[in-house]
């Protein structure tokens, strides 16, 4: 298990504290959500992949950000109505984070120390790498691993390891997301 990824604090749209580790066991796609986006359509494909996937231990952690063209600049409680009502979103949404810059939360200081050495997304090639596990790739110094745009996603396996990273032109339908997320379901979970 990866305890350090999983004892990040955050904070649900409540306000009351949280982890990844209320997720043990399960695999998680991380993504940073804007409501007033080119890409916020992707809240329907995100909502279908947790729908089909959620019974097999599949769950979204949403995490609103409002660093690119001040898309999300609603507060917490707006977000989750929008969300609710626009998209009919069930899986967690979380309270809105910085996912970039000199005041990135740690969970996404963590994250974007990994890029994917995954072939470009769709088409059946890119499917097959994913269902074989994608390459999990540390970042040196530097920002190269910063978030582009919002709707970027990360998987992270049962075990709590970043297994790939999806940048936000892949939609929630394409072969190689959902391949990575059917090849991690399929795993068996480590004895600890």
């Amino acid at each position: 298990m990866n305890t350090e990824l999983q004892s990040i604090p955050f904070k649900r749209a409540d306000g009351s504290e949280t982890s990844l580790a209320e997720y043990a066991g399960k695999v998680v796609l991380v993504v940073n959500v804007a409501s007033k986006c080119g890409l916020t359509p992707q809240y329907d494909g995100l909502q279908a992949l947790y729908a089909g996937y959620k019974d097999r231990g599949f769950v979204i952690a949403g995490f609103p950000a409002n660093e690119f063209g001040s898309q999300e600049p609603g507060t917490d409680a707006e977000i989750q109505q929008f969300c609710r009502l626009n998209y009919g979103v069930e899986f967690p949404v979380h309270s809105k984070i910085v996912v970039k810059g000199p005041d990135k939360h740690p969970l996404y200081a963590y994250l974007t120390q990994f890029r994917s050495e995954a072939p470009k997304p769709g088409g059946l090639k890119g499917a097959l790498a994913a269902a074989k596990g994608m390459i999990r790739v540390r970042m040196g110094g530097g920002t190269d691993g910063e978030i582009t745009w919002n709707f970027e996603k990360f998987l992270v396996d049962r075990q709590g390891e970043v297994v790939a990273r999806f940048s936000p032109e892949v939609k929630p339908e394409d072969p190689a997301l959902v391949a990575a997320i059917e090849a991690e379901l399929a795993r068996v979970p480590a004895m600890t």
